[in-house]
């Protein structure tokens, strides 16, 4: 609160504010503007019949990160999806590709090339899944067959109309993110992302009161929504600190290093990665048994048992990709012997440690003890809404789920230390407290007197500079210009010169 009071005493800041909301408006009117050909009575309808029934599918997810713009087929129905998968894919392909790899390593002009490859994966992505939302839609597919005739008019024209028009909103969506990063304060697209999953999370939390105990039920769901979040906050929060010492160079006529630091490795290094790629998987063969007849045996055994969150079969199959996406992730976006080569090209080591090979073979062993309890901790925040689900009977889905919780904290607490890093740079007195006149004046002086010291100062060095050069003859090293002598001390030296050269003619 005292960070938010202060960004809104600065102009700049408060400016930057207003023009995130601004965004952010923006976006949710267009999670409500229906795409062209659509019959939105019959949409309203058809979520209207869903309201009550969980979506625990790949539908189910997309449509958490739109907003809840997917099932009512709105301009923006795709959401951030298709930025996401694209940039997850990209990222991905630096361990396949090696012209990434090469793109990555030399710096801002090679990730300006990578993100130029991720907006253009982003339109293509765009255009594929905004076709198979309005096949699955016109199919009744898409709404669990609960309803149908969303989609009047089928005809070819219609339905690329439609899929323009979904594709054009995404590549404003993907402006607007990357404006919000320029000009607003956090990540475009994890504010966006944060903004649409809350923008239902209080409605689904309110239809809880409305079972039997509802209010029991009600205030341990908030209790524990409360107790999880600070904990997750707390994990986020955690390092694992490596010191760093770094040796003296010379580099030209100045000394750099001697300093110590410190290698700073999260705990929860993979992020909400594992359990979306988790979900994203499972929820493929139920999006595949959708288009099958329910009468087949294979169609009943995943609806059966990959179905629902809290069987089983899901809960193992969800656990173990957890584990193992955690620790490949993290194996793709960090790199140790990276780590250690750029720690010995700058003259850095960890104590007791040999630079090189045996720094790489440390700092693997400290990521995979840390992706241990990584992995561990996401499985336990992951399954937090199945146990509450289990324990008091629900007959509704959680508002909130394991990667909704890491997502809601990892968005924040970036946003705040943003807000906060920003916010100290405009804590000087004179952006702040108006100064009187006086002050002004006086302060203009001492500036002036201090300036005019400086000059002084600066002509008097380069004059003992002229001077050593002109006696020398040639340039001197820093060091064995500190030990010049003064221009008395070099008059005295020429006397005594001229009266030992007497005193031999004599």
């Amino acid at each position: 609160m005292k960070t938010l009071i202060q960004a809104l005493r600065t102009k700049e800041l408060r400016n930057k504010i207003l023009f995130v909301l601004l965004m952010i408006l923006i976006y949710r009117i267009g999670s409500y503007i229906p795409t062209p050909g659509v019959d939105y009575k019959a949409v309203h309808e058809c979520v209207t019949t869903m309201s009550g029934t969980s979506q625990e599918n790949f539908v189910g997810l997309v449509n958490l990160f739109s907003g809840g713009s997917l099932l009512q087929l709105s301009i923006f129905a795709l959401g951030v999806t298709p930025y996401i998968t694209a940039s997850i894919v990209i990222q991905l392909l630096r361990v396949v590709i090696p012209r990434f790899e090469q793109l990555h390593r030399e710096g801002q002009s090679g990730e300006a090339k990578l993100t130029e490859y991720t907006r253009y994966l982003t339109i293509g992505l765009a255009v594929l899944q905004s076709s198979t939302i309005i096949v699955t839609a016109r199919s009744g597919a898409l709404f669990n067959y609960m309803c149908s005739d969303v989609i009047p008019d089928t005809s070819f024209v219609n339905m690329l109309i439609m899929v323009m028009v979904m594709t054009g909103a995404t590549g404003l969506i993907m402006w607007m993110a990357e404006l919000i990063t320029d000009k607003g304060i956090g990540n475009g697209m994890s504010v966006l992302i944060f903004i649409s999953i809350c923008s239902g999370f209080l409605n689904n939390l309110w239809n809880i009161h409305s079972e039997t105990n509802g209010w029991v039920k009600f205030g341990v769901v908030v209790a524990v929504f409360v107790v999880i979040l600070i904990f997750v906050d707390y994990v986020e929060l955690c390092q694992r600190r490596i010191p760093v010492q770094y040796t003296r160079r010379m580099i030209g006529r100045k000394m750099y290093g001697g300093s110590s630091t410190y290698l700073p490795l999260k705990i929860n290094m993979s992020g909400v990665i594992p359990p979306i790629f988790a979900s994203s998987i499972l929820s493929v063969p139920t999006l595949i048994a959708q288009f099958g007849n329910p009468d087949q045996s294979w169609v009943t055994w995943i609806n059966t048992n990959l179905g629902s969150s809290t069987t089983v079969w899901y809960i193992v199959l969800y656990s173990l990709m957890i584990v193992f996406f955690t620790f490949f992730y993290t194996s793709v976006t960090f790199n140790p012997e990276e780590v250690a080569d750029d720690m010995k090209e700058y003259g850095g080591f960890i104590p007791g440690i040999r630079a090189g090979r045996a720094t790489a073979e440390y700092l693997n062993y400290v990521i995979n003890r840390l992706n241990t309890v990584g992995a561990i901790y996401i499985l336990f925040v992951a399954l937090i809404p199945t146990v509450l689900i289990k324990a008091l009977n629900l007959n509704t889905s959680l508002p909130f789920g394991g990667t909704t919780i890491l997502i809601i904290a990892g968005v924040g607490l970036d946003t705040l230390r943003q807000a906060k890093a920003q916010t100290e740079q405009f804590q000087y007195e004179h952006f702040l407290v108006a100064k009187d006149p006086a002050e002004l004046e006086d302060a203009d002086n001492d500036s002036d007197d201090s300036a005019v010291s400086d000059a002084e100062a600066e002509t008097s060095s380069q004059t003992a500079v002229a001077v050593a050069e002109k006696g020398d003859g040639e340039a001197e090293t820093e060091s064995e210009a500190a030990e010049e002598p003064s221009d008395e001390d070099t008059e005295d030296d020429d006397s005594e010169d001229k009266d030992s050269d007497s005193k031999d003619a004599e």
